[in-house]
């Protein structure tokens, strides 16, 4: 279920994160002058990130019914991860020292957490 609550998570992220960048154009005709934000609340790829936010939130709570919190929690770390180095070849964004360095950093923490 952490897994899962990862998987859903991460993928709202890299959906929402699309999907703003892409021009939003009304539907409609009537809907042209909505603001931006109203008219991607409507788009079928963010309301999928919706859901999987929602579908997370369900895989967490049953994680958590099974699982000191202690032992869940630091794996949520892996979203970080796993958004930080998709959103390279995803979005084109530039993996410099310093993301390289804090994602080691997250990567080593959630080992050490782990194991405590």
């Amino acid at each position: 279920m952490v897994a899962a609550t990862i998987l859903f998570t991460t993928y709202g992220q890299l959906i929402l994160k699309w999907q703003v960048t892409t021009p939003a154009a009304a539907p409609f005709r009537f809907m042209e002058s909505w603001p931006t934000l109203l008219l991607l609340l409507l788009r079928p790829w963010v309301i999928s990130a919706f859901v999987a936010a929602f579908l997370a939130s369900l895989c967490w709570m049953m994680a958590i019914s099974r699982l000191p919190l202690s032992k869940a929690y630091p794996f949520m770390a892996i979203n970080f991860l796993l958004v930080g180095l998709l959103a390279i070849p995803l979005f084109g964004e530039a993996l410099t020292r310093p993301k390289i360095v804090g994602l080691v950093v997250v990567v080593v923490g959630l080992s050490i957490l782990s194991k405590g």
